[in-house]
């Protein structure tokens, strides 16, 4: 059985991080991050899941930008908030 690609795998553009220091709402807020995620449709840069307020997940959901990717050096891959899978 072939596995089929993720569709949202569509709405990934070039993309350059807004924030680069850091999650752009965790910065605004003064609260802390654990690691930062890329959207790959607009450059927003959010907190991840295991920060406390998961910034990046919210993005996700608000703007329909289900791709992500870390903003870490050494790390290559990319996750779907929709399908909850890396793709």
């Amino acid at each position: 059985m072939a596995i089929e690609p993720d569709p949202h795998l569509s709405m990934v553009r070039p993309v350059a991080p807004h924030t680069p220091q850091g999650c752009e709402e965790c910065l605004r807020l003064g609260s802390p991050w654990v690691h930062l995620r890329l959207c790959l449709t607009c450059g927003h840069v959010g907190c991840c899941d295991s920060s406390p307020l998961k910034h990046a997940r919210a993005h996700a959901a608000v703007a329909s930008h289900p791709i992500v990717e870390p903003l870490e050096a050494g790390e290559e891959w990319r996750w779907c908030y929709v399908h909850e899978a890396l793709v």
